[in-house]
């Protein structure tokens, strides 16, 4: 049996195949948590339910999700990244395909609840694997990668699960999507990782103490806080919200959900590649926090603009919106991952992701309360909008400075090394 190699004995082939692979585990998982928004108007059609039922069952799967972050952060530092990945694969696949199956909003609800257990693993995971593979130099175009592909995964999910749906019925799409999901790991169980993720090493890892006692990391998970809260209100309610209010047919929801979904790809992409360009003449501060700012000020109009608009307007903002939440995308988990530093990546993004994650617990239930109410969506892109603010404070004031983390051998923070491009 050959020996696994170390991280630095990694080639850049290598490399760049671990991030195309953690690229087509989020890509799946963005797909298999969007199945249900994406049929939402057809099961509650079929199932008789209401608009905050429907909103309980967009929030549910957080409710697991967000609150496993932290528990299963420490298990992917301590027991193995890829190995956490590949189990909450499986677990969410079948949850997915099981969905298929459901007759009643209690089963619907427990399936919820159990893609948020599965699911919960993948983007601790992922942090930990890039920030242990990756040069720092290159983290936010491998996360722009990442990034293209779990919001690409939104585009495919819409755009296909609607002409499944269009032609089979929603239940077909999630036998499917569950199904298909389950072919990563082929690929996934021939990758031959460096030794040193296989466990952390207690004497490298800075306890966690350490970690909460840094203000960048309440920082960036306000920041993500505020970034998922609109993300993950039209996520789950924007082909709702267009075929209900906007008056759009399946098909046509499907084909402007894919599509907003696919420029947003498109923008994580070239603003990692940008944003790693800039910060190769020693400006990686400014870089991250400008697409932080023009991305949370922008949503702003955005948010309003689809409310109050016309359709044509309304159509703009929605356009708009997805190139501002995929260019912010990358620098999302880049820029943890640069604080915290392969040792401490996983815990980091673990917490940041269960403070964060709860924009998802709140934005869908929230949202199905006031649409419930007012029977219409202008609170609720209001109240998006009046989130987004949240996050200048966030990434700009409690991240003062983006430069590497020096954890002593005691877990002790000692002077931020300067940023450098390797």
């Amino acid at each position: 049996m050959r020996t696994p190699p170390t991280a630095s004995e990694l080639t850049a082939v290598v490399r760049w195949s671990i991030v195309g692979l953690l690229a087509a585990a989020l890509f799946i998982n963005y797909v298999d948590r969007g199945a249900v928004p994406t049929a939402a108007h057809l099961i509650q059609d079929e199932l008789s339910l209401s608009a905050g039922q429907l909103g309980v069952l967009f929030s549910a799967f957080f409710w697991t999700y967000s609150i496993l972050q932290i528990p299963v952060g420490w298990v992917a530092e301590r027991y193995g990244a890829h190995r956490v990945l590949a189990a909450g694969l499986t677990l969410w696949a079948c949850a997915t395909m099981l969905v298929g199956f459901a007759h009643s909003f209690t089963a619907l609800l427990l399936l919820r609840l159990l893609l948020g257990v599965g699911e919960s693993g993948s983007f601790p995971s992922a942090s930990k694997l890039l920030a242990a593979t990756v040069p720092v130099g290159s983290l936010a175009l491998a996360n722009g990668i990442v990034a293209f592909a779990y919001q690409f995964g939104p585009a495919v999910g819409a755009y296909c699960g609607g002409l499944i749906m269009v032609h089979y019925g929603w239940r077909a799409s999630f036998w499917v999507f569950g199904g298909l999901s389950l072919l990563w790991l082929l690929p996934w169980s021939r990758v031959r990782l460096p030794r040193a993720l296989d466990t952390s090493s207690a004497i490298d890892s800075p306890p966690l103490s350490d970690i909460l006692r840094q203000p960048s990391l309440w920082g960036t998970a306000l920041g993500l806080f505020s970034s998922n809260y609109g993300f993950y209100f039209l996520l789950n309610w924007l082909p709702y919200y267009v075929v209900r209010e906007r008056g759009f047919s399946t098909g046509e929801m499907a084909n402007l959900t894919g599509s907003a979904y696919l420029v947003s790809a498109l923008s994580s992409i070239i603003a990692g590649w940008a944003i790693d360009r800039f910060a190769r003449s020693g400006h990686a501060n400014i870089a991250y926090k400008s697409v932080m700012v023009v991305a949370h000020l922008g949503t702003v109009a955005c948010m309003l603009s689809i409310a109050f608009g016309s359709q044509p307007w309304a159509l703009a903002g929605i356009f708009a919106y997805q190139v501002l939440i995929g260019a912010s995308s990358a620098g999302v988990f880049a820029i943890p991952q640069i604080l915290a530093g392969p040792t401490a990546s996983a815990r980091w993004v673990g917490i940041q992701n269960c403070c964060g994650n709860f924009a998802g617990v709140i934005a869908p239930a929230l949202t199905g309360l006031l649409v419930e109410e007012t029977h219409h969506f202008s609170a609720a892109f209001v109240t998006a909008a009046v989130v987004s603010l949240a996050g200048l404070v966030g990434w700009v004031w409690m991240v003062p400075h983006l430069a590497p983390i020096a954890w002593s051998s005691h877990g002790s923070k000692v002077a931020p090394e300067p940023f450098t491009h390797k």
